[in-house]
């Protein structure tokens, strides 16, 4: 791991003293990190941006087992970018992350589920390929029942992907996502963006995939999917550290409003399938059945 991280590093300053040399096209500005999503389209660019979402799901009953259980999953994000030399993007950023869960079934849950990470990310020229971008994201993150920012629940996630701006309508993504401490590490990372109009975007990227269409320059209309897998560190019983895995995915429709260009919030409802709280070691596991879930966010950019 740290010879790993090493040459990432060697491989990042390298570029930047090559970025600081050579004037190059580049998609920040225009692409950005932003809260659950790999890489989002900006109109306008704003160095600073805080986004934050509220997610319920109310309690469904647990398949083939006696008990409900429902869910409240809340998240912010703060973010913060600088121009290295006037020219490279380097954003940083820090988030938390807060699942309640009211259970009554019979298997013993942490009664919620803590997220607290920290990340830079930075978008290098992939060397002379034209268009091409190396884009590097690393997260220290905490995920534990109780916000301690303990060493037995710190994770190293990381991102690493090429972006291909095809031309001013088209964009392609492909790389990996490794989460270390995860029961399956390697996920990859596999999504286009393409504007074929002002109004209509397909945004096909993880992890929240999402087709929009603005009816005029307040209001669109999307359509939403979500894939949310995380694996906590929990108490359970005189046991410490025990993995828990959370997993969702749902898909919705909505509307998003634009109150000027600073701030913007959005309304969605929609169906959540495969849900399921997991302890490894068959410690135990409800899967939840299919049920409907409403979210507002709202991000503000200055």
């Amino acid at each position: 791991m740290k010879a790993g991280l090493c040459a990432i590093l060697f491989f990042c300053l390298s570029g930047l003293n090559a970025y600081a040399q050579v004037a190059s096209p580049q998609p920040a500005g225009a692409y950005r990190q932003t809260l659950e999503e790999v890489v989002v389209k900006e109109e306008e660019y704003f160095p600073q941006e805080l986004e934050s979402y509220a997610h319920f799901i109310p309690s469904r009953g647990a398949k083939a087992q006696s008990g409900k259980v429902g869910v409240i999953d809340s998240s912010s994000e703060y973010s913060y970018e600088i121009k290295a030399w006037d020219k490279l993007p380097v954003e940083f950023s820090t988030s938390t992350r807060y699942i309640g869960i009211d259970n009554s079934t019979v298997v013993e849950l942490p009664a919620r589920l803590t997220k607290v990470d920290f990340g830079i990310s930075t978008a290098l020229p992939f060397f002379n390929f034209n268009n091409t971008f190396l884009a590097i994201e690393l997260n220290p993150s905490f995920l534990t029942d109780n916000w301690y920012l303990r060493s037995s629940a710190f994770s190293m996630v990381q991102r690493y992907f090429l972006f291909y701006k095809f031309d001013e309508k088209l964009s392609f993504i492909c790389g990996l996502r490794i989460e270390p401490h995860f029961k399956d590490p390697f996920s990859p990372i596999l999504g286009f963006i393409y504007k074929p109009s002002d109004k209509l975007t397909f945004n096909i990227v993880p992890q929240r995939p999402e087709i929009s269409y603005a009816l005029d320059k307040k209001l669109t209309v999307f359509l939403e999917g979500d894939n949310s897998s995380d694996e906590f560190r929990v108490t359970k019983d005189n046991l410490k550290n025990v993995p828990l895995q959370y997993n969702e995915l749902h898909l919705g429709a909505g509307f998003r409003y634009n109150f000027n260009k600073h701030v913007k919030g959005s309304l969605s409802c929609g169906s959540v399938f495969n849900r399921s709280l997991k302890y490894r070691d068959s410690l135990g596991k409800v899967a939840m059945e299919n049920g409907l879930y409403s979210e507002f966010r709202l991000d503000i950019v200055m």
